[in-house]
């Protein structure tokens, strides 16, 4: 395959489980010889406190391809927090992303050459609870970077679309706030 994947964003959100287990990833795809491969090796090498940046693994050892560097939204400070966010969906996020070369959104002859980049939200009231079902926050972070790459990759949703609907489109959080809700 000789076309180039300069750089495509997306983004999804998978909401339906138990409290605190939605999640919103944004991605960034690109090739990793270019522009996009400088941001990404900053990325990685340019730690912060409380926000640290670590390539996504299918298990200790085993990184998933095509290389993808998971940036946590929400300030890390918290054990339980961090490992829920290291382990459950750190894994969701890489099998996610060996998803979306299965189905064909990123093609298997370019996994050693683009790179992704998720911007992962888990919501801090994981870490507070007990009875947390890591399975079904799992499926969720998994479906969701799933489907935040398949619109990357296929330009979702589409500039058309965007014009047609942008009147009947109300952000959930705008309209809460019209209603007094927050």
């Amino acid at each position: 395959m000789t076309d180039r994947i300069v750089m495509k964003v997306g983004e999804s959100l998978v909401a339906g489980g138990p409290a605190g287990t939605a999640a919103e990833p944004e991605v960034i795809i690109g090739e990793l010889d270019g522009p996009f491969g400088t941001a990404f090796a900053n990325l990685l090498g340019d730690q912060a406190k409380g926000h640290s940046k670590v390539l996504a693994i299918m298990n200790t050892d085993i990184m998933v391809k095509p290389a993808t560097i998971m940036v946590s939204k929400v300030t890390v400070n918290n054990n339980r927090y961090t490992n829920i966010l290291m382990g459950t969906v750190q894994a969701a996020i890489a099998n996610g992303v060996l998803d979306s070369v299965r189905n064909g959104d990123i093609p298997k002859e370019k996994t050693n050459d683009v790179g992704v980049i998720v911007s992962v939200w888990l919501n801090p009231s994981v870490a507070k609870d007990d009875n947390l079902d890591h399975k079904i926050l799992f499926d969720i972070h998994r479906k969701a970077t799933t489907q935040a790459i398949n619109k990357a990759m296929n330009n979702q949703p589409d500039i058309d679309w965007l014009l047609e609907k942008q009147d009947s489109i109300i952000h959930k959080y705008f309209q809460m706030g019209l209603d007094g809700k927050i």
